[in-house]
């Protein structure tokens, strides 16, 4: 599974939500990028004033968009996500492996 990020900082000084950050996560699976998205969906941003998450799921690949007023708000909350986005990778892979066949 192959994955890409782009971060940017506009500014020093935060002016509203000056920072961003896109993550793509390519599952090369509709399914498995739909569990992954219902998984981390569920949990939203405790600091909705601070970081906004927008999360989609579009040919298999899974798409995150942050935006937060604070550098430090934007790598607290995509170094968490990316914690759980291993471990619900981690998962899928272990299970997709391990699938019993009739």
């Amino acid at each position: 599974m192959a994955s890409g990020a782009g971060c940017d900082v506009e500014g020093f000084q935060s002016h509203g939500w000056d920072y961003s950050c896109d993550f793509e996560v390519d599952y090369k699976s509709q399914d498995h990028a739909a569990i992954v998205f219902a998984a981390l969906d569920v949990d939203k941003e405790l600091q909705p004033d601070k970081v906004k998450r927008q999360i989609s799921v579009i040919d298999g690949k899974l798409k995150v968009r942050f935006e937060a007023v604070e550098a430090r708000f934007l790598r607290a909350t995509f170094s968490a996500f990316v914690d759980l986005l291993i471990l619900a990778t981690k998962i899928i892979e272990e299970y997709d492996h391990n699938t019993i066949k009739p």
